[in-house]
């Protein structure tokens, strides 16, 4: 009976002094395999592993769906190597993440009053004063995903805006090179590396209620979108007319943006739409010297004489570093390279036109020059076009598409496919660098003989004038 008792005593005792299962106060710590649920119990938090990742992340999940799916990450550029002596409390009114002794991630708050973490049932992680007021929230500071009711914002007074960031592949929920942003006219851009924007949305039209490049947005039966703007922020937010639907937006690691709605019945995620809408509209998606192709599974392949950077990467569908040559150029050192075509392609970006000349003398410029790393010629203009920099955005169109060009390769010769139709090329320039010095030497005796010729009229001029005094 005395034990029955001490026992009942216990369970009194840890109940009395241990946060509900949505909140994180100070008498609580999370480690391990434990984890809390959001207050309608929607979303779990706890420690996660990315695939097949050593690393360990604190996440949040969806708690009933049969897929793990992350919707949001701590310390995403923090990872940690053993759950079981890691640790998230709060400490002195701020949530923190230690590595034994050693601090991972906190929500920086300075002089905070906050006493406790509460997990709503939104997927909102919020820092709350004694009073209940909001000193800090997860919504303010987003990952890849963006969740119903939650807001991206542009800071009118600071000029600044929210970003979704994409993870670095889908192992790795590090930031990676795609992020989506409101910008000052109202209008939502996806950028590359934070600077160059290949996508926006068009600015908001207040009177259909869309962005005017989303058609999909009329499709308005399942999500309810709004647009806030007032004299210091203006923000975007959306909400789903039937609660009982899960959906999320967000920034892939494909470089696109894409809003889902999870199939009950077939225990997947479904895509409502994305922007770009063809994946090779992503800015450098394969990387240097990459080839995207929408018709291909995977997009990205490496040309003829090149390969993966990292095949690691590729396999988790990171091409971002692009493609190395199997054997480097040693053109200074006098060796024979010739050139790879590659016809039917939408040519790469970083083009330099070194004015207009025939096909041939074009690629024996090229040739001529070690710099110069590939070239095209356009036949409309006899505009010769070369690249001396990183090839980007190559793209293969498709084969009954009349407008492509042909981009011709430098390779070592040793790197060229046996039987290579560019030896018809290569026989071109070869027969144009011939021709070319043939005329530069016609030119050169051409000019020598009319000196020769005006200076022997004009010593017979003179002597003729000598003959007169």
């Amino acid at each position: 009976m005395v034990s029955v008792f001490c026992v009942l005593f216990s369970f009194f005792f840890l109940c009395t002094h241990v946060s509900s299962a949505d909140t994180i106060s100070a008498d609580f710590t999370l480690s391990g395999d434990q984890t809390i649920f959001s207050s309608g119990g929607t979303f779990k938090l706890g420690f996660f592993q990315p695939g097949t990742s050593s690393n360990f992340y604190i996440g949040m999940w969806y708690q009933q769906l049969s897929v793990q799916t992350i919707v949001w990450v701590a310390n995403r550029d923090k990872p940690v190597s053993d759950k079981k002596t890691s640790v998230l409390k709060m400490s002195d009114g701020n949530l923190v993440l230690l590595d034994g002794n050693n601090l991972v991630w906190s929500t920086g708050l300075k002089s905070s009053s906050a006493h406790e973490a509460v997990f709503q049932d939104d997927g909102n992680l919020v820092l709350r004063d004694e009073a209940g007021s909001v000193l800090w929230q997860s919504f303010d500071h987003p990952g890849d995903t963006w969740l119903p009711g939650a807001k991206i914002r542009y800071d009118k007074r600071t000029k600044k805006s929210q970003r979704l960031t994409s993870w670095k592949n889908s192992e790795d929920p590090s930031p990676g090179l795609f992020s989506v942003e409101l910008d000052e006219s109202t209008a939502y851009k996806i950028l590359w590396n934070g600077s160059t924007q290949y996508w926006s949305s068009g600015p908001w039209n207040p009177q259909s209620k869309l962005f005017d490049s989303v058609p999909e947005m009329r499709l308005n039966y399942i999500f309810n979108y709004s647009f806030f703007s007032n004299a210091t922020e203006s923000y975007f937010t959306y909400s789903l007319y039937n609660t009982q639907n899960i959906s999320r937006l967000v920034m892939d690691v494909s470089g696109q943006i894409k809003q889902s709605s999870w199939l009950n019945n077939n225990n997947q995620w479904n895509l409502f739409w994305s922007q770009p809408r063809q994946q090779c509209q992503v800015y450098t998606y394969c990387g240097s010297f990459g080839i995207c192709n929408d018709k291909s599974q995977p997009f990205c392949q490496c040309p003829h004489g090149f390969r993966p950077v990292s095949q690691k990467d590729w396999d988790l569908k990171d091409y971002s570093a692009g493609c190395v040559r199997n054997t480097e150029l040693q053109c200074s050192r006098g060796e024979i390279n010739k050139f790879l075509p590659l016809t039917n392609v939408k040519l790469p970006d970083n083009l330099e036109v070194w004015g207009v000349m025939s096909f041939s003398i074009c690629g024996s410029t090229c040739l001529g020059n070690c710099s110069c790393i590939a070239y095209a010629h356009d036949e409309s203009s006899n505009r010769c076009l070369m690249w001396t920099k990183d090839v980007l955005n190559l793209q293969q169109l498709e084969e009954d598409y009349s407008e492509g060009n042909t981009f011709y390769l430098r390779l070592s010769a040793s790197d060229m496919p046996s039987g290579s139709s560019s030896s018809k090329s290569n026989k071109a320039m070869i027969f144009g660098a011939v021709l070319g010095s043939l005329v530069a030497i016609a030119l050169v005796l051409l000019a020598v003989i009319i000196m020769l010729r005006y200076c022997r009229r004009k010593r017979t001029r003179g002597e003729k004038s000598d003959g007169t005094l």
